[in-house]
Protein backbone atom coordinates (compact mmCIF):
# COMPACT_ATOMS: atom_id res chain seq x y z
CA UNK A 1 0.00 0.00 0.00
CA UNK A 2 1.41 3.60 -0.75
CA UNK A 3 0.25 6.61 0.73
CA UNK A 4 0.36 9.45 -2.38
CA UNK A 5 -0.09 12.88 -2.08
CA UNK A 6 -1.19 14.85 -4.77
CA UNK A 7 1.48 17.12 -5.94
CA UNK A 8 1.23 20.86 -5.09
CA UNK A 9 -0.63 23.23 -8.05
CA UNK A 10 2.06 25.91 -9.11
CA UNK A 11 0.58 29.28 -9.95
CA UNK A 12 1.20 30.34 -13.31
CA UNK A 13 0.78 33.96 -12.84
CA UNK A 14 4.15 35.47 -12.36
CA UNK A 15 2.85 38.08 -10.17
CA UNK A 16 1.46 35.02 -7.70
CA UNK A 17 4.94 33.71 -7.92
CA UNK A 18 6.39 36.41 -6.93
CA UNK A 19 4.02 36.97 -4.06
CA UNK A 20 4.03 33.27 -2.81
CA UNK A 21 7.82 33.57 -3.41
CA UNK A 22 7.74 36.59 -0.42
CA UNK A 23 5.35 34.85 1.51
CA UNK A 24 7.31 31.59 2.03
CA UNK A 25 10.75 33.60 2.59
CA UNK A 26 8.33 36.31 4.91
CA UNK A 27 7.07 32.90 7.08
CA UNK A 28 11.01 31.55 6.70
CA UNK A 29 12.67 34.89 8.68
CA UNK A 30 9.47 34.95 11.30
CA UNK A 31 10.50 31.67 12.25
CA UNK A 32 13.87 32.09 12.29
CA UNK A 33 13.68 35.27 14.26
CA UNK A 34 10.94 33.28 16.63
CA UNK A 35 13.98 30.55 17.34
CA UNK A 36 16.72 33.11 18.15
CA UNK A 37 14.69 34.35 20.50
CA UNK A 38 13.77 31.24 21.80
CA UNK A 39 17.54 30.53 21.93
CA UNK A 40 18.18 33.38 23.80
CA UNK A 41 16.11 33.66 26.36
CA UNK A 42 17.21 30.11 27.16
CA UNK A 43 21.13 31.02 26.93
CA UNK A 44 19.92 33.97 29.40
CA UNK A 45 18.05 32.08 31.55
CA UNK A 46 20.58 29.81 32.08
CA UNK A 47 23.56 31.99 32.79
CA UNK A 48 21.61 33.80 35.58
CA UNK A 49 20.65 30.46 36.57
CA UNK A 50 24.41 29.44 36.63
CA UNK A 51 25.30 32.40 38.15
CA UNK A 52 22.30 32.23 40.91
CA UNK A 53 23.92 28.63 41.95
CA UNK A 54 27.26 30.03 42.24
CA UNK A 55 26.24 32.61 44.45
CA UNK A 56 24.37 30.50 46.69
CA UNK A 57 27.60 28.23 47.62
CA UNK A 58 29.54 31.16 48.16
CA UNK A 59 27.31 32.78 50.47
CA UNK A 60 26.58 29.03 52.07
CA UNK A 61 29.35 28.29 55.11
CA UNK A 62 31.72 25.93 54.43
CA UNK A 63 32.22 23.35 56.63
CA UNK A 64 35.58 22.01 58.12
CA UNK A 65 36.13 18.26 58.69
CA UNK A 66 39.21 17.13 60.71
CA UNK A 67 41.89 15.97 58.48
CA UNK A 68 43.11 13.13 60.41
CA UNK A 69 39.51 11.44 59.95
CA UNK A 70 39.10 9.81 56.00
CA UNK A 71 36.00 10.76 54.45
CA UNK A 72 33.00 9.27 55.08
CA UNK A 73 32.86 7.50 51.23
CA UNK A 74 36.51 6.25 51.15
CA UNK A 75 36.70 2.08 52.38
CA UNK A 76 39.87 1.36 53.38
CA UNK A 77 41.85 -1.72 54.01
CA UNK A 78 44.60 -4.06 52.26
CA UNK A 79 44.47 -5.71 48.97
CA UNK A 80 46.71 -8.58 47.53
CA UNK A 81 47.17 -9.33 44.03
CA UNK A 82 46.14 -12.93 42.67
CA UNK A 83 48.29 -13.77 39.64
CA UNK A 84 46.77 -16.13 37.06
CA UNK A 85 48.82 -19.55 37.23
CA UNK A 86 50.25 -19.29 41.05
CA UNK A 87 48.55 -21.08 43.54
CA UNK A 88 48.47 -18.12 46.72
CA UNK A 89 47.93 -19.09 50.38
CA UNK A 90 45.68 -16.25 52.08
Amino acid sequence: MRFHLPSPRRFRHPLARALSLLLGIAVVGVLLVFGLAVAGVLLIGGAILLAWRQWQQVRAPRPTAPSAQPAANVLEGEFVVIRQGRPVAH
